[in-house]
Parts: structure tokens; C-alpha cells; sequence
């Protein structure tokens, strides 16, 4: 007789479940091994290395060697006297040229890249920044711009050349690519001024550092991207490797390469200002001036015209990248005569004696700033019936969110924060993507400054709560209102290119000193890109599926939650990733109003020149930098970002 057998259906266990579930069993294994060797509290002092000595005797080398050494007689002392000879030529063409050359010839070439409308921005920006008293410091800081950009675009094209024409070396500088990009500026100045001291050279040749990666990178990208047909007809030709370079992908990547010159300007002008610090000069020590006496009048004066610079610059570039390849916008005859004009109008400036900017036409705000910034500091610091000051709640949250916030990191055994690290990294990626995050947060310990990273990690946590809050608010807003998003779009505009610097002036002035300040300002630094992100990638959801949800009779909330959120997801995680390293960059800055842990060890570093506080911070940084980005970017983007790169 034959016997009947049902199949006995298994349990489906969702792959999130079963990651979890992993973990735990490791976790139920590690966890008592872990307490049997070490203690369960804060990081073991077992498991550090003090890096003090090498770092301090490597220091004390590049001090007695600095005058003597042929590396720094032969080498680095002539390439420091080319860029201050390089920044020196610029400044006294700009001089000369006076104030009606240089704007004349701005606008020649605004207008030479996305016609009269730009121009006459450009031309107004730059009579605005002589209006505002800052003509000489707005030179001073074109100069060192130009000469920093410059070098950082033949840098970045040439690792984004060899990146491109090679997956090995494409490989290998990846990380050094990220680690560029993710130290905190602090970090890489205190190296930087040891061998070049105070001045010029030390601060282009930190701009350098910190502006090259973005060339390198779409340089790169635009190589790997270039259209196959387009190759496989030239190869077909019986073009040689570098008439394929010369004719097919440097100009299938004009794109990219124009997108890595906006970035690469954007990014040079937002460390000049921070390059202040070491003797920089020009807008940037305005502002850093007006930080140390916290004047907010004089600091807006400087900071108005390195945000006009920021803005004109990235119209211009941005409009040549996407300018068209039919041919020029107007005929060579009108180029001669406006080329003529502009010389015309220097030559005139020059001849009547107005090279320098008419102090007559000169307008103070300091002052009246300066008394608006009295004013709200009288009625709204303190003592604002019902809702309390600015300093109220300034203190608020710190005693509600950040102190709690920073107490519960700081009380969790070591091993509970690397394993609720894993917790969220790898049910969004894969097990590499938890263990890299995990080892990156280990290094800190490793490093000594287990304590105050999670201090950083605790204001950068509540910091990015509050920026995705506001941003995904508002951002719905934009994608849902045109005219909304029309009336929002100068406001962030001027929020994106403002530098670091000039945020924390007003927060100060509002909140106080302090970690609060400290996270205000990377809240308003970084909303601008969550808001942009989030808005594009909500109004770039299918029409089909809203017309098909509309035709099933669901409201607009719905059709919000239900159809345009789940398909925008890659676009919002996107958002939360940048909105993450971008409060990180403002929070690490914030050590100098207060804010504390690993920012005020790398201000400390550099302030004292102790070599071995500022750099232990700033890999500290490096390290909590990669293990967000890495916890807040899912596996589909690594991949996709890989394909594109591949």
C-alpha cells in the first residue's frame, strides 16, 4: 500500500531576519570572550596604540631639518617661492587691471558662457564686493583662487588621466580619493604649515589637497563612461592609444570634466576661507577675524562677496558644461568687440588714476548689522515670554538631546556600539560593508580617543535627526509647489555656497558657545543639499504610477506615502548619506565655538602645532566619516556608483 507524503513547507526567513539572527549567534559567541579578556566598559587601554612619540619626533625632525635639509633647500623651497611668485603675478594683474578691468572682463567671460543675463550678474557681483569695502581682499582672494584652482585641475586631471586608462591604479586610489576628501581640514594644515610655515604657500598647497579629488574623480568618470561605438569607429580607423585619448574621450568626458572644474572651484574657495587660519589672507581672514571677536557685521561684509564669488563662479562653469556643441552662441565679430570693450574699459580705468575703488562709494552694513544682531540678542536671547530665548533653547537641547545622547554612546560597553554598528550596516549592505564599518569605528579606539568620538558621533547623530526633519519637509513641499520651490531655490543657492565659517558667526551670536551653536550651524549647512535631493527625487517619480494611483482615488497624502516615498527611496537614502558627511564637516569645525571633542582636538593640534593631537583626531574623524557613510549608503548605490566607475 502505497504511503502518501506531504512535503513539509520550511520556514521562509526574510534575508534582514536572517542577517540578524547571524549577528546574534556571533554576538551570544564574541560577546563573553570579549569579557573574559578585556573590560566590558570603555574601550580597553590594552587595545590602543599611543602614536605621541613617533608623531612628536617626526615633528621635531621637520623643525630642526626644515632650513637645512636638502629635500626642503632643493624641493620644497622652491615650489613654496613658485606659488607665492604664482599668487604675487595674479594679485598685481588683478591691481592692475582696476576694479573697471577686472569687472569688465568677468563679464566678458560670463557672458562668453551663458550670455548677457549672467554678465550682468557677474558684472553686479563684482561691484557689489567693491560696494561692500572688500575690492582688495576680493583680489587678494581671486589670486590665491586662481592659482589654487589651476593646480588643483592639472593634479586632478592627471590622477583622474592615469585613474581612467588604468582599473588597477583607478583601484587603489580610491581610498586615498575618500580619505582627501573626508579629513577635516584642521588636520591637514598643521602638516602642511610645519614644513611651509604661516603664509601663502602652505594655504594653496592645502587647497590643493582638498579641491583635487573631485577633478579626479569625474575626470575619471567621464573616461569610463565614454560612448563604446564612438571608440570602437575610431579604433576601427587605426587610431593609435593616444589619438584615441586625444580625439575620442578626453571630448566624449567635456561633461565631466566641466562638472570637476564647478566642483573643484567650489570646493578651493570654501577652503580659502578656512586656510585663513594659516595665513591665507584676503576675504577669509575677514571672516576668521570677525569669528575671534564675534562680529557679526564685519563678517557678513566679507562673507557677501565670497558668496557672490561662489555663485558667479558656479553659474559660469556650470553653464559651460552644459552649453551645447552646435557651434558658438554669438559670432566672432561680437567676441573682438566685446574682448576690445573690456580692454577699452581698463585701459580707461587705468589712464584716469581709478585703479583702486573709490573709497566715496563704499557702504557700511557692519554697523547696522551689527546693531540688528544687538537687538535680537536683547529681545530674543533670553527672556521671550512663553517660548523662552534662543539660549534657552540652546540649553535645552543640550540637556534633552545631546547630554542624554552623548551619556548612553559613552555608558555602552565597546563592543555594544561595534555590534549595533553591524546591527545597522549590514542588513543594508552586505557583511564586507558591516566588517569595514566595524573596523573603522575599532580604529578609533585603537587611536585613544574612543571617548570623545562618541561625543562627535552624539552631535552629528542629533544634528542629521534634525536636518532630515526639516529637509524631507521641506523638500516635499518644493517637489509638490513649483512656486515654492522657485521662491526656496536663491535661498539655497546662498545656503550652499556661503563657507563654513560664516555659519558659525550668527549661531554664536544667538546660542552662545557651546555644542548647541555647534550643531545649529551643520544643521543649516547641510539642509540645503537634503532639500535639493529629496525634491528632485520625489519629482522625479514615474507619472504613470501617480496617474494610476490618482485614477484609484487616493488623496495626495496617500499618493505621497504610498507611491511617491517608496519609489524616491534610492534618491532619500542618497540625501541621508550627504546630509551625514556634510554635518560632520561643520560639526568638526564647531570645535572652535565649543563644540569639543575630536573638532576642538584638531583646532588644539593646530593652534599648538602638536602634530600628534591634530593628526590622531583627524584619522579619528577619517575613521567616523567612513563607518556613516557606510552605515547610511545601501549596497545598490555602492554597486551602481561601481558600474558607473568600472
Amino acid at each position: 500500500m502505497a504511503t502518501i507524503t506531504t512535503p513539509v513547507a520550511r520556514l521562509a526567513i526574510p534575508p534582514t531576519a536572517r542577517k540578524l539572527i547571524l549577528l546574534a549567534l556571533a554576538a551570544a559567541i564574541l560577546v563573553p570572550l570579549a569579557n573574559a579578556h578585556w573590560d566590558s566598559g570603555s574601550w580597553p587601554e590594552k587595545l590602543t596604540i599611543d602614536l605621541t612619540k613617533p608623531l612628536t619626533t617626526a615633528s621635531d625632525w621637520i623643525i630642526d631639518n626644515r632650513d637645512t635639509h636638502p629635500l626642503f633647500l632643493y624641493f620644497l623651497g622652491y615650489l613654496s617661492n613658485g606659488v607665492v611668485i604664482a599668487v604675487r603675478a595674479v594679485y598685481l594683474i588683478l591691481l592692475a587691471a582696476g576694479w573697471a578691468g577686472v569687472t569688465a572682463i568677468a563679464a566678458l567671460a560670463a557672458w562668453r558662457a551663458a550670455g548677457t543675463r549672467l554678465a550682468l550678474g557677474t558684472a553686479a557681483a563684482f561691484l557689489a564686493c567693491g560696494a561692500l569695502g572688500m575690492w582688495v581682499p576680493t583680489m587678494q582672494t581671486l589670486a590665491l583662487m586662481v592659482v589654487a584652482v589651476l593646480a588643483s585641475v592639472v593634479v586632478g586631471a592627471v590622477l583622474g588621466l592615469a585613474a581612467g586608462l588604468s582599473p588597477r591604479l583607478d583601484r587603489a586610489l580610491r581610498p586615498v580619493l575618500d580619505t582627501m576628501q573626508v579629513l577635516p581640514a584642521f588636520a591637514y594644515l598643521l602638516p602642511v604649515v610645519l614644513i611651509f610655515g604661516i603664509g601663502v604657500p602652505a594655504a594653496v598647497l592645502a587647497t590643493v589637497v582638498y579641491a583635487a579629488p573631485p577633478m579626479a574623480r569625474l575626470t575619471a568618470l567621464g573616461l569610463h563612461n565614454a560612448d563604446k561605438e564612438v571608440l570602437e569607429a575610431v579604433d576601427s580607423l587605426g587610431a593609435t592609444a593616444r589619438q584615441r585619448l586625444l580625439t575620442a574621450r578626453i571630448p566624449l568626458a567635456r561633461k565631466e570634466l566641466l562638472l570637476g572644474l564647478n566642483q573643484t572651484i567650489m570646493m578651493a574657495l570654501s577652503m580659502a576661507v578656512i586656510a585663513s587660519v594659516i595665513g591665507a589672507g584676503g576675504l577669509g581672514d575677514r571672516v576668521y577675524q570677525a569669528l575671534a571677536s564675534v562680529d557679526v557685521g564685519a563678517a557678513l561684509a566679507a562673507g557677501i562677496p565670497i558668496v557672490l564669488l561662489a555663485v558667479v563662479l558656479d553659474r559660469v562653469t556650470a553653464a559651460a558644461g552644459t552649453a551645447d556643441d552646435e557651434g558658438p552662441r554669438f559670432s566672432t565679430r561680437a567676441y573682438l568687440g566685446a574682448a576690445a570693450a573690456a580692454v577699452l574699459v581698463a585701459l580707461v580705468g587705468r589712464a584716469a588714476g581709478r585703479l583702486d575703488w573709490p573709497e566715496s562709494w563704499t557702504v557700511a552694513i557692519a554697523a547696522p548689522v551689527n546693531d540688528a544682531v544687538g537687538w535680537m540678542t536683547d529681545h530674543l536671547y533670553t527672556g521671550v515670554p512663553v517660548v523662552g530665548g534662543t539660549a534657552d533653547w540652546a540649553g535645552r537641547f543640550t540637556t534633552w538631546v545631546l547630554d542624554p545622547l552623548r551619556d548612553g554612546l559613552q555608558g555602552l560597553p565597546w563592543w555594544a556600539v561595534l555590534l549595533l554598528i553591524a546591527a545597522v550596516a549590514w542588513p543594508i549592505g552586505t557583511w564586507r560593508t558591516a566588517l569595514t564599518a566595524v573596523l573603522a569605528m575599532s580604529a578609533i579606539g585603537v587611536l585613544g580617543v574612543w571617548a570623545p568620538a562618541l561625543d562627535t558621533l552624539s552631535q552629528v547623530l542629533a544634528a542629521v535627526a534634525v536636518t532630515l526633519v526639516l529637509g524631507f519637509a521641506t523638500g516635499i513641499a518644493a517637489a509638490r509647489s513649483e512656486r515654492f520651490e522657485r521662491l526656496l531655490r536663491p535661498v539655497l543657492d546662498v545656503f550652499q555656497t556661503m563657507p563654513q565659517f560664516v555659519y558659525l558667526i550668527p549661531v554664536v551670536a544667538l546660542f552662545g558657545v557651546g555644542r548647541a551653536p555647534a550643531v545649529a550651524a551643520a544643521v543649516v549647512y547641510a539642509l540645503p543639499a537634503v532639500v535639493r535631493i529629496t525634491a528632485q527625487g520625489l519629482r522625479q517619480v514615474d507619472p504613470a504610477a501617480l496617474e494610476s494611483a490618482r485614477s484609484l482615488g487616493a488623496t495626495p497624502a496617500q499618493q505621497l506615502r504610498q507611491i511617491q516615498l517608496p519609489l524616491a527611496r534610492p534618491a532619500l537614502l542618497l540625501a541621508v548619506n550627504q546630509g551625514v558627511v556634510l554635518v560632520l564637516a561643520v560639526v568638526v569645525i564647531g570645535g572652535l565655538v565649543g563644540g569639543g571633542a575630536l573638532g576642538y582636538d584638531a583646532v588644539f593640534g593646530l593652534a599648538q602645532g602638536d602634530l600628534a593631537t591634530g593628526l590622531v583626531a583627524g584619522a579619528a574623524i577619517v575613521c567616523l566619516g567612513l563607518m556613516l557613510d557606510r552605515v547610511t549608503q545601501p549596497t545598490e548605490r555602492r554597486a551602481h556608483d561601481s558600474r558607473k566607475g568600472a
